[in-house]
């Protein structure tokens, strides 16, 4: 749930919002401007279902991220889902926030028809004229895990066993638009901290190559604390905001002393792990143990002892 609400967060800076779709959609070119971005109700409509013993029952769907973009005097809605784990019905429920926010647009638009005079009946039963129009409307899935393995249209959800290919053609089809972050690897597309973010949840599972690839840009010494937080979730939670304190300056943070630091406690680790070890392999007493790691890891006696415990329990 904190990584949910980290990553929305983090995304729904106009900035981010903005170079993300550019970045995705439309290979870097600067198409939406952030200062024409505006925020939306995420709020899509209410959806109804009937289950075990026809207990029937409703929800609100909610959008993670929904701005409006303009373009002139038009607008397009752009909606983000983030997705950690692989949503087999995504298609499905792409297709419902997008058609959500259409049916919330012809709510708007009858309440203004149906006040207007001169209209045909048919236009008033509609509750939308022959020159009304709704704006359009698209739903980028963000998938941060290893493989997306699930559908990408709604035909990949449908079953056409046996259904004749000219009744299977006039079935209309719905693709949604998936962006795999641990397989983007033209991260020079964007123009914001979204580079760095990407790139170490691509190489979070290789920490030698994610080590390099901190040590070499400039950027992470001055990482912005929301980046870093995001970035901290996807790699290893616990150790980078462990260290977060000790190196923040303001609202900013260097990753690459960050990574040193967990470096140097891991390479630390490591030796602690193989001197008991080895001290096990060679029938050395545990008192004998402690006094070589106070020796040789300059570890404190109650240090010591812990890691013992830990590793010869």
């Amino acid at each position: 749930m904190e990584k949910d609400l980290k990553t929305k967060s983090y995304l729904s800076d106009p900035g981010r919002f903005a170079d993300l779709i550019n970045g995705v959609m439309c290979a870097g070119k600067e198409i939406v401007a952030p200062e024409e971005l505006h925020d939306m109700d995420s709020y899509t409509g209410t959806f109804y279902w009937t289950g075990v013993k026809d207990k029937k029952g409703s929800g609100q769907r909610y959008r993670d991220l929904v701005k409006k973009a303009a373009f002139g005097i038009n607008f397009m809605v752009i909606g983000i889902e983030n997705q950690e784990e692989v949503h087999y019905l995504m298609p499905l429920r792409c297709m419902a926030y997008d058609v959500g926010e259409y049916e919330r647009q012809a709510v708007k638009i009858r309440k203004k028809v149906r006040k207007q005079k001169g209209i045909s009946s048919a236009e008033f039963l509609s509750g939308f004229t022959k020159e009304s129009l709704l704006q359009p409307c698209v739903t980028i899935v963000v998938y941060y895990g290893k493989n997306w393995d699930g559908a990408r249209d709604l035909y990949s959800i449908l079953d056409f066993t046996n259904i004749p290919e000219e009744l299977k053609n006039v079935v209309n089809n719905y693709r949604i638009h998936i962006c795999e972050v641990r397989k983007f690897i033209n991260t020079d597309v964007f123009r914001t901290d979204l580079k760095q973010v990407f790139d170490c949840i691509r190489f979070a599972d290789d920490k030698e190559s994610l080590y390099e690839l901190i040590m070499k840009d400039p950027d992470y010494k001055e990482l912005d604390e929301k980046a870093y937080d995001v970035i901290a979730e996807y790699v290893d939670a616990d150790e980078f905001m462990d260290v977060k304190k000790c190196i923040q300056e303001g609202e900013t943070v260097n990753m690459g002393s960050a990574f040193k630091e967990i470096m140097q406690d891991a390479r630390k680790e490591g030796q602690i792990e193989a001197i008991i070890e080895t001290s096990r392999e060679f029938g050395a007493a545990r008192e004998d143990t402690v006094e070589r790691l106070m020796r040789k890891v300059q570890l404190s006696e109650e240090e010591a002892k812990e890691y013992l415990e830990k590793y010869w329990p």
